[in-house]
């Protein structure tokens, strides 16, 4: 507390900071009534704070300035936040697309990859092709359509229809005029519970809308007429380019992406592997420009100034200055952006010999790009830019004590490594879910190599290059092979997936706690480092005592005024010393109470913050939202989780077409089912159940098998010629995972005590061979798995693709079973209605026959189709008959996910779409 009070008076800047990111962060969080009432709440908090703390009133009216601004502030921003064509466009979704000419500015470096070019675009005018007749304050094209001045921002994907055109939109540049003919929609919104939301996120970027044109024919480009400010940036992304060509140039292969990466912040052609190596030990940090960039760029230019013997004061003048060229050259991202403006805050601060105070830098840096752009506050970046380098001014100190038994210059590289890590840990779980128990020690052995030795060699070989290639690439050959030995290290380290630990994602009172728990044990720790310090160097023995007259050795009690005031003294010194050593006792007792409850309190919040949120009792039901395939994720009501098929991207593309593949294609089993499945705190599957070989249910469980657990898969006993297929059983065989067959004549499979599975196809002929070879079969949808789950007394039945053909043949298999078989058989499927039925091969008309559903006789039924997919799924027939059925109907491809929550067999449902 004493702590905390200090530095509400010996820092007011940072208090002043600290309340304005509280006061921004809950506009930000909440609306409304909500909004007023925690305004009011920390109103209160803040009062009570300040004269607990014995702060003056100007004091007290700073905070408050500070709290009750950031909000407005940040509520204006937010409202400024608008659209133009957001009026003209009020009633379109997301889904439809309006046809439109557009005249603006590219803003954005171009980014080619594959067959598309992606850019954002500064709007002047735009002309929309509208069914409904325009505003009448609009101005009316000849076109029936409506043009209008703005000044939106907008989010541009060409589509390149030829490989030469490759070459035209890598001509374009930031600055250009543009003219576009294209279609105008809606960023796509998230579609899943905690999935990506881009619409979102490109809000934070004042983007609303986005327009996808289809050739480079449909953007005409021309240079700008005069000099503006944005050839500045023009400039910036030239130089960019020829310094990535030079390190083209200079290393091979992998190398030279990563060290893009690593010299000039341009991750682009990083290779799609090594950064998932360097990602799952917690190593991405090094390939984002950040503070340690910064700092090892001004020591070499200090050190280039000195040996030009320039003054102290001309040194730090020089290189302040040249920091913002730095800040641009590397893309000026908020991490590269806050350790900039640090840099130059220092820079001048020790030039001038003013605010010395390293919290008080990182506060300016703070509030100057707050007030630049409030929506900084919900960039990743800035978060762990900002909280990892605060974490670092204040827990070092406090750690420091406790490393004294290693050598001096180990304790501070392990103090800091390990601070980081503790400080980022909160938000490294809530944004990617995963946190590798080896990562302190891989940071703490590759970080100062990267960062004191590759790091430099990187940027003196790219300055080399442009005077002496030789020299240039010696050096570079040099470096390669450190980077070789990296990679082989971070290879080695992730060799095991044991050291991986998932973690759902916490709320936003856990990390707190967690950061709140971890000052109060670190602070504690430290003080009782410092009192052993003490009691070895006997400092208590050399402490005088009030009232205590020492005996004169010279005098003899006899020659003394009186005796029994020397008694008395005496006396009272060793009752004073007693004292002492009690209140020390007490004092020691109590710190290692402390010690001990906040150790406790520490690992209670690790364990509850590990552990997959409750059920309560009841079992969950999540048809995934993958698009245009199934992926559905079962948890029993004991815990146990289930993958049933995995979505997957459908790629037709040619040989020829090679040069449209991108160099990090979209995949959706790493881009949403993995996400999805980590953020639900799924730390294993029990199985991942795989009802036929097609792309579109298989194609994402790839990912699933390498960064998720699995004891088990479970498969239609078929073979299919996919290569898809083949590297997924040959992933599941190579990490030991047991692979059984489904049958019809199986057992009943019991998940757990709530929870059981019977399948009832694929029908196959009987045979009396005991081991007989897995057919091959290339039209898979007919094998596909069926099966009925059943959990807390209510019956959910799974088609795959299943046509019709096959239908028929589980109904007249079912006829011929024994009545008795009260889960499958026909008078139960008869008179024990179904009361979730996946729709079969979602939607299309070769399934779901009116036999079937009449079997069946569904409450509800879900289709799993993507939006506006090309096959025209769910077919209006199919669609008509669950209709005709009395089904209660849910599709993924209007209402996104849907969850349904089973407990003593009441089914509660939700979507993620209205």
């Amino acid at each position: 507390m004493k702590g905390f009070v200090q530095i509400m008076k010996r820092r007011p800047l940072l208090v002043f900071t600290v309340f304005w990111v509280i006061g921004s962060g809950a506009a930000c969080l909440y609306d409304g009534w909500r909004l007023a009432l925690i305004a009011a709440g920390l109103i209160l908090i803040l009062l009570a704070v300040c004269h607990w703390a014995g702060a003056g009133r100007l004091f007290s009216l700073c905070m408050l300035f500070s709290l009750c601004v950031s909000g407005t502030y940040w509520e204006w921003h937010d409202a400024a936040n608008v659209s133009d064509l957001e009026k003209v466009l009020s009633g379109e979704t997301s889904t439809d697309t309006v046809p439109i000419t557009a005249f603006g500015v590219i803003i954005s470096p171009i980014e080619a990859d594959g067959d598309r070019a992606d850019f954002n675009v500064s709007l002047h005018q735009a002309a929309l092709t509208l069914a409904e007749p325009p505003a009448p304050q609009k101005q009316a094209n000849p076109d029936n359509g409506t043009m209008l001045k703005t000044d939106d921002i907008v989010r541009v994907q060409v589509k390149l229809l030829d490989k030469k055109e490759l070459e035209i939109v890598n001509r374009w540049q930031r600055g250009d005029r543009i003219e576009l003919t294209g279609e105008l929609q809606k960023p796509g919104e998230a579609r899943n519970f905690d999935g990506f939301d881009y619409l979102q996120y490109l809000r934070t970027q004042n983007i609303h809308w986005m327009i996808k044109v289809k050739g480079s024919e449909q953007a005409q480009v021309t240079p700008p007429d005069s000099w503006n400010l944005g050839h500045i940036l023009r400039w910036t992304d030239a130089v960019r380019e020829k310094l990535g060509g030079k390190l083209d140039q200079l290393y091979d292969g992998i190398h030279a992406g990563y060290m893009k990466g690593l010299v000039i912040g341009n991750q682009d052609d990083l290779d799609p592997d090594t950064f998932m190596e360097f990602s799952r030990l917690g190593l991405t940090h090094i390939l984002a420009i950040s503070g340690m960039h910064v700092a090892v760029v001004v020591g070499c230019l200090l050190f280039v100034c000195t040996t030009l013997r320039m003054t102290r004061e001309t040194s730090l003048t020089v290189v302040m200055w040249l920091i913002p060229v730095y800040v641009l050259l590397t893309g000026a991202s908020p991490s590269i952006v806050r350790a900039g403006i640090m840099g130059m805050i220092g820079l001048y601060a020790a030039r001038r010999r003013l605010l010395k105070d390293g919290l008080h830098i990182l506060s300016v840096a703070a509030l100057a790009m707050l007030l630049w752009n409030p929506y900084f506050l919900v960039n990743v970046s800035f978060q762990l830019s900002f909280i990892v380098t605060a974490g670092l001014m204040i827990f070092v100190p406090k750690l420091m004590p406790l490393l004294t038994f290693l050598p001096r210059w180990l304790a501070g590289t392990v103090g800091i490594t390990v601070v980081a890590q503790l400080i980022s840990f909160p938000l490294t779980i809530y944004y990617f879910n995963q946190v590798s128990l080896i990562s302190v020690f891989a940071n703490l052995i590759l970080v100062p190599v990267i960062s004191l030795v590759v790091l430099p060699l990187g940027m003196v070989s790219l300055l080399m290059g442009w005077v002496w290639m030789g020299g240039a690439g010696w050096l570079a050959a040099v470096t390669e092979w450190l980077n070789q030995i990296t990679f082989r290290i971070v290879e080695w380290m992730n060799g095991s997936s044991a050291f991986m630990t998932l973690w759902p994602s916490p709320s936003l009172a856990w990390i707190l706690c967690y950061f709140v728990v971890l000052y109060s044990l670190l602070s504690i720790l430290k003080k009782r480092s410092g009192s052993r310090e003490e009691e070895r160097s006997g400092s208590d023995d050399t402490v005088p005592l009030a009232g205590y007259v020492p005996l004169d050795s010279k005098r003899s009690l006899s020659g003394a005024t009186g005796v029994f005031p020397l008694v008395d003294q005496w006396a009272g010194a060793l009752r004073w010393r007693g004292f002492l050593r009690a209140s020390d006792y007490i004092e020691r007792y109590a710190a290692r109470t402390a010690i001990v409850l906040l150790s406790g309190a520490m690992v209670f919040l690790l364990y509850g913050g590990y552990q997959s949120p409750s059920m309560h009792g009841a079992g969950l039901v999540q048809f995934l939202d993958v698009g245009q395939g199934d992926a559905i994720l079962v948890t029993t009501p004991e815990g146990k989780h289930v993958l049933i098929d995995g979505g997957g991207t459908v790629n037709f593309r040619k040989e020829k077409d090679a040069w449209r593949e991108r160099k990090a294609p979209y995949e959706v089993g790493a881009k949403v089912v993995v996400p999805l499945l980590k953020k639900r705190g799924v730390h294993q599957l029990e199985a991942v159940i795989m009802t036929h070989g097609d792309q579109d249910h298989i194609g994402g469980l790839q990912a699933v098998l390498q960064e998720i657990p699995v004891k088990s898969v479970v498969f239609n006993g078929t073979l299919t010629e996919s290569a898809t297929f083949g590297k997924l059983m040959l992933t599941a065989v190579q990490q030991g995972i047991p692979i059984y067959e489904a049958g019809v004549d199986r057992e009943v499979w019991k998940l757990d005590s709530h929870t059981e599975i019977q399948f009832l196809a694929p029908v196959s002929p009987e045979s009396g061979e005991t081991i007989k070879p897995l057919p091959l079969i290339k039209e898979q949808n007919h094998a596909s798995l069926v099966f009925v789950l059943q959990m807390n007394g209510s019956r959910f039945l799974f088609t795959g693709d299943t046509d019709q053909a096959a239908e028929h043949k589980i109904l007249l298999h079912l006829e011929e079973r024994s009545p008795q078989d009260d889960l499958v058989s026909r008078r139960a499927a008869a008179d024990d209605r179904i009361d979730v039925m996946k729709v079969a091969h979602h939607g299309s008309k070769t399934s779901t026959s009116a036999l079937w559903l009449n079997a069946w006789k569904p409450k509800a039924s879900v289709i799993s189709a993507g939006v506006n997919n090309m096959y025209g799924h769910p077919h209006p027939d199919v669609v008509g008959r669950l209709e005709r059925s009395s089904t209660l109907i849910y599709q993924t491809n209007l209402q996104g996910e849907i969850q349904m929550r089973i407990k003593e067999g009441h089914i509660e449902t939700r979507t993620k779409l209205p």
